[in-house]
């Protein structure tokens, strides 16, 4: 009996140990570049690319950080010249997620701009509790700020939907036009999770052990795609291994749960403010959709109403659709290109 109660005591002390270290908060990961980058705008810190990621673009782009705060940096990817595109990515992918887009466009008039969020792609490496869409509005903000940007058009999906957005609310002379794929700008009124995935990964330990431990996400996204064959091993590689390899893995799931589920969510007082600011926008807006995402598919009338009289191009991408329909997305920027610049 006593030698049972002790394995029972000792489970019970290596689960609680368990539990902590998978909760734990992580730490930051800053990480180092090599050289400058001298722009327009000021002298910047670059970063030569490692070659999983340097392979899936040519060596016409630059590579460079930001710093946003003492020890933390956003990496940019840019190319061409000219009026700024500025293009924001959602979890769990980075800026290549529009190297294919940019390769359609106008390269000799514009001048495209690809920010990573925090916590992803080769960006700075954070606590999950630093994970806010207040403190991620406000580092692109700082982004566009330290790029003296006078005038953008803008392309948002996932949560580069909203923290893009925020982070042209606090700077509202900036947006001439947009083009809106798969996301949201709407605080929810109701208790409503997105989908069941983010449902589940609310529960704290389950959540960290599904997304952090057990479960290979990124080799498992092709599961949103309309078409599965879009999401290849190359691609997982290209948005994992920088988290992987750093050390920290927080981004993925802490950004799930930022998703507000109803109006008392902590993300909410932002959404409200966004959706604000969306609804006084009077700029050229072009809408494309996947409209094969299991997530966000069905959300297409809510985004029309912010945007009512936008052309919309219906697909049948999924989730990433920039990896399916890079095409029709490059086409909505270039009509929106005509119509500002």
């Amino acid at each position: 009996m006593k030698i049972i109660l002790r394995t029972f005591v000792l489970i019970i002390i290596l689960i609680i140990i368990f539990s902590i270290y998978i909760t734990r908060d992580g730490e930051v990961i800053t990480p180092v570049g090599k050289g400058i980058l001298k722009l327009n705008s000021g002298i910047y810190e670059a970063f030569p690319l490692p070659d999983f990621a340097s392979r899936m673009i040519d060596i016409d782009y630059k590579s460079y950080f930001i710093e946003v705060e003492s020890g933390l940096k956003i990496h940019v990817l840019e190319k061409g010249q000219g009026f700024p595109i500025f293009l924001m990515h959602g979890n769990p992918t980075s800026g290549f997620l529009y190297r294919n887009i940019v390769n359609n466009l106008p390269l000799d008039k514009v001048r495209v701009i690809m920010p990573s969020l925090m916590g992803l792609g080769f960006s700075s490496k954070i606590p999950a509790s630093m994970h806010t869409l207040d403190n991620h509005i406000r580092w692109i903000n700082i982004v566009l700020t330290e790029l003296k940007l006078t005038e953008v058009i803008y392309t948002g999906q996932d949560w580069g939907g909203p923290i893009g957005m925020g982070a042209l609310s606090l700077s509202p002379s900036l947006l001439k036009g947009a083009v809106i794929l798969n996301t949201g700008f709407s605080a929810p009124k109701i208790k409503s999770d997105l989908s069941p995935a983010h449902a589940i990964v609310k529960t704290p330990i389950i959540g960290e052990l599904l997304v952090e431990k057990l479960l290979p996400i990124f080799d498992r996204l092709g599961r949103v795609q309309g078409n599965p064959d879009s999401w290849t091993r190359e691609l997982a590689e290209l948005y994992g291994e920088p988290l992987i390899k750093s050390g920290n893995f927080k981004a993925p799931l802490a950004l799930m749960r930022m998703v507000p589920d109803g109006p008392n969510h902590e993300s909410v007082t932002a959404m409200l403010k966004i959706e604000e600011y969306v609804r006084s926008l009077k700029i050229p807006t072009e809408i494309v959709w996947g409209m094969n995402d299991p997530i966000l598919g069905n959300a297409l009338q809510l985004m029309q109403k912010n945007f009512p009289e936008a052309k919309v191009t219906e697909t049948t991408a999924g989730h990433f659709l920039q990896e399916e329909v890079s095409f029709e997305i490059a086409n909505a920027l270039k009509r929106i290109i005509d119509k500002v610049i």
